[in-house]
């Protein structure tokens, strides 16, 4: 992989202070652009395109300020690959930088989705765009697995910082914890043992990337200069509220309280607040209200619905935007069903993601400013160890359902874990994974490629009509 060359020549002497665009505007809409073709993976792939363009190869931020920022967006729910690119974005070029990060780390994902919806709905037989997608599915398992050593390479600095990942895959795996009930027992054991044992958690892992190329533009020692106030606090949240809610106001308005795109309005406004613990913790409360409770679609389109979502960029709660689409053109009221079905997705898309902006440009000069707190940072430390356990759960998640056509629930005491049955195994799905397993780590092709490779290894697969596709 040909290693890209930094944007912006870094400065020896970091000033004290982050003032205005720290990186050409223009070469960051580039950049964001580049990295939003490239978020396959879920959040594991999508955290890891980003270490690579902004940490490792254009050296725009330290690994401590990416890793600092990255804990903060842990702690909140929604989609959080998508609130670090938005973190940055206002690290590097203030209010218009997150924006225009934020929005382009989705926009890939909303047209996909939209468009394979609007496949799905209108013709009914997704042969070829299904097939494409089986290649991509198992080329993620080792995009992950790729992205679990380097968070862990540089993450996990203390063996203490490792058993920190290990109890917390434990936790998740074998006795089904919830997700914040980890990260708050890490945050815990951080900031305790910071206490007894100072040198045990100190966050170590900004430097190991800092020592193979120049310093970053934006050291991990400043502040930015945006200034956190009761003023400033008050607009951004008068006018996030607003965006967020009035677009669901008028649907009410021109359609009524009772229609199907004010129902799906409010209802995934509220999935927005309550999705901790990544999109997989609230696709199932998704799910079943939207298919038993609501009747927007069947379970049989719930799970396809998912399967496309997983296999395009973006997050995976872009899944909701499906279900809004099948929900709104079965039931379009007065619109055409083909509006019906657009307006109802861009809607649902709309609720989903503005309050991910409205939780990071609120919050984000107050966790600047705590960077200094050694406790604060004890705590993130230890959150950001147990976040190397969660995202190889999900990776091993990801694996089961997969490369295995059947698992199997164990519920037996305290143990509640999904096994999958090994005589169930998927041989072309496990022949695209070790393809891409090799790729990536042997030739040590870039990700991109990668899946271009597997998508057509799938659609080979597909038409030639080998069982597991």
């Amino acid at each position: 992989m040909t290693t890209t060359e930094p944007d912006h020549p870094a400065p020896t002497a970091p000033p004290a202070a982050v003032s205005g665009d720290v990186v050409p505007f223009g070469q960051a809409v580039r950049a964001w652009f580049a990295i939003s073709l490239q978020t396959f993976g879920g959040p594991a792939g999508q955290i890891a395109v980003m270490q690579r363009h902004l940490v490792d190869e254009r050296r725009w931020i330290g690994q401590k300020r990416f890793l600092h920022a990255l804990n903060y967006c842990m702690l909140l729910p929604g989609p959080e690959a998508q609130q670090l690119a938005i973190y940055v974005g206002w690290l590097l070029n203030g209010l218009r930088g997150g924006l225009v990060a934020g929005t382009l780390f989705v926009l890939p994902g909303v047209v996909a989705l939209l468009t394979l919806s609007a496949v799905y709905v209108g013709f009914g037989d997704t042969t070829v765009v299904t097939a494409l997608f089986a290649g991509l599915a198992p080329a993620v398992v080792a995009v992950v697995v790729q992205a679990v050593w380097r968070v862990a390479g540089r993450a996990l600095s203390h063996r203490t910082l490792v058993a920190f990942a290990v109890l917390a895959f434990l936790s998740l795996a074998v006795f089904a914890v919830p997700f914040p009930v980890v990260v708050a027992l890490a945050a815990l054991a951080g900031w305790a043992l910071h206490r007894l044992r100072p040198t045990l958690v100190e966050s170590s892992g900004g430097h190991g990337a800092a020592k193979d190329g120049p310093e970053p533009l934006i050291s991990d020692d400043v502040l930015h200069h945006d200034q956190p106030s009761g003023r400033r606090t008050a607009t951004i949240l008068a006018i996030g509220l607003a965006a967020w809610f009035v677009p669901v106001a008028l649907f009410a308005v021109f359609t009524g309280t009772d229609s199907v795109y004010t129902q799906q309005g409010l209802f995934f406004s509220g999935t927005a607040v309550v999705t901790f613990g990544g999109a997989y913790a609230v696709l199932a409360f998704v799910a079943q209200r939207a298919v038993e409770h609501y009747a927007w679609l069947s379970a049989g389109d719930m799970v396809r619905g998912l399967a496309l979502a997983e296999s395009t960029p973006g997050p995976l709660i872009m899944v909701v935007q499906f279900v809004a689409f099948l929900g709104a053109y079965a039931n379009p009221g007065s619109l055409d069903p083909w509006v019906a079905g657009v307006a109802a997705s861009l809607l649902t898309t709309w609720v989903t993601f503005v309050p991910c902006f409205l939780f990071i440009l609120l919050g984000a000069p107050y966790v600047e400013r705590l960077r200094g707190n050694r406790s604060l940072s004890a705590a993130l430390t230890g959150i950001t160890a147990a976040v190397v356990g969660v995202i190889a759960n999900l990776g091993l998640y990801f694996a089961v359902h997969t490369l295995f056509s059947e698992v199997h629930e164990v519920d037996a005491g305290p143990v509640h874990m999904t096994l999958p049955d090994l005589g169930a195994v998927r041989p072309v799905p496990l022949a695209i994974a070790v393809i891409a397993a090799v790729l990536i780590f042997w030739r040590r092709w870039s990700v991109l490629r990668v899946l271009g490779v597997s998508a057509g290894l799938g659609l080979i697969a597909g038409l030639a009509g080998l069982p597991g596709v």
